[in-house]
């Protein structure tokens, strides 16, 4: 790539940095106001994530436009393509945690006028600060390039799953007591299970931020464990 383009493209990819971080922040911040529309039983509230989700579709699909013309036209190679992709994965990623907001949210419309028993209602306070405080870690890393924050993302999660898995159990003895109806348990289940999804898409941008950096992916070992089995194989078949 001639110098001067190469400059062009390089302003371009900051550019797109610059648009992911700022999707980034519209994301994380519906996390804590879709857990708040939640416990306040608020539908104007839950209403105003859903209708604001038109928005980061919107710039999400923008993103991802300039995203696919910067590989049409530009050609990108090494670390440059790493970039580009980064940036095509972590627009998907932060686009569905957009949704999750949103589907908690309509949990607010499905569940209206149910009481949420004390315990569970912690439990959803506490998923809720930790799911927002993984997309931020997560966006931080990527906006300051930081690989060991990036991958410390993992052991974070464990924290929300752990979270998520007690607060099944809570949900499970509060129907068995006949204190939450089953309808009511049902879909303050799949709030457990957003929060969850809302942690993974954190990590997985966690990983794609080290792969701009270092070029690693995870998946890399288990592709590396198929080789080495498929030519233990190919060996003994010798």
């Amino acid at each position: 790539m001639p110098e001067e383009s190469r400059k062009s493209f390089h302003h371009a990819l900051d550019d797109v940095k610059g648009e992911i971080v700022q999707l980034a922040a519209l994301v994380t911040e519906s996390i804590p106001r879709a857990t708040k529309a939640l416990l306040d039983m608020d539908l104007q509230a839950a209403q105003r994530v859903v209708d604001h989700d038109d928005v980061l579709d919107q710039k999400s699909v923008e993103i991802e436009a300039r995203c696919h013309r910067l590989l049409a036209l530009q050609q990108p190679m090494a670390s440059d393509l790493r970039a580009l992709i980064t940036a095509v994965k972590l627009n998907w990623e932060l686009q569905r945690s957009g949704d999750l907001s949103v589907n908690i949210c309509k949990t607010v419309r499905r569940i209206y006028g149910s009481t949420i028993d004390p315990r569970l209602r912690g439990l959803i306070e506490q998923m809720g600060e930790q799911a927002h405080l993984l997309t931020r870690r997560a966006v931080d890393a990527y906006a300051t390039n930081d690989a060991t924050l990036a991958a410390a993302l993992d052991d974070m999660d464990d924290a929300l799953d752990s979270l998520q898995a007690e607060y099944i159990q809570a949900i499970m003895r509060a129907n068995e007591s006949a204190t939450v109806p089953l309808n009511t348990a049902v879909q303050l289940a799949l709030v457990g299970r957003y929060y969850e999804r809302i942690g993974d898409h954190a990590v997985n941008i966690g990983e794609r931020t080290q792969y701009m950096i270092t070029g690693w992916l995870p998946e890399h070992k288990g592709a590396a464990r198929a080789l080495a089995k498929a030519q233990h194989l190919d060996v003994e078949e010798l």
